[in-house]
């Protein structure tokens, strides 16, 4: 007797395996903010943006890369991948080098639905 529920049990994980391997989830991502306006900001003074996100999906993010549109802005984001339900955060740093207006893109690549997200930053570097 035990061991026909061993077997249905086995049987019954998986069927649940095989049907999530065939719905091919994707991992979700939810975006705090997308867009970041630091308004003025002093020349050659470092500033850091904040992008905040979590995992809403069923299955683990995970961050591939994250490129910046120039050597002035560096990013650093999570390596590990963000269990569903957590939290997570990618900060940027803008080395303001030149003096004016400023609007910089942040590409991220994940394995969330859609696979890539445009963060901005903008502002003005003053003297």
């Amino acid at each position: 007797m035990k061991s026909s529920f061993r077997y249905i049990g086995i049987i019954m994980v998986l069927g649940v395996a095989y049907s999530v391997a065939l719905s091919n989830p994707k991992a979700s991502v939810e975006w705090i903010e997308t867009s970041i306006d630091f308004g003025e900001v002093d020349f050659k003074k470092p500033v850091t943006a904040e992008f905040k996100f979590k995992n809403p999906g069923l299955i683990p993010l995970v961050i591939n890369e994250v490129k910046t549109s120039c050597g002035c802005t560096v990013a650093d984001f999570p390596k590990q991948p963000i269990v569903s339900g957590q939290e997570g955060k990618i900060l940027v740093t803008f080395d303001a080098e030149t003096e004016g207006q400023f609007s910089k893109t942040i590409t991220v690549y994940s394995n969330a639905e859609g696979g890539v997200t445009q963060l901005y930053i903008q502002g003005v570097v003053i003297r």
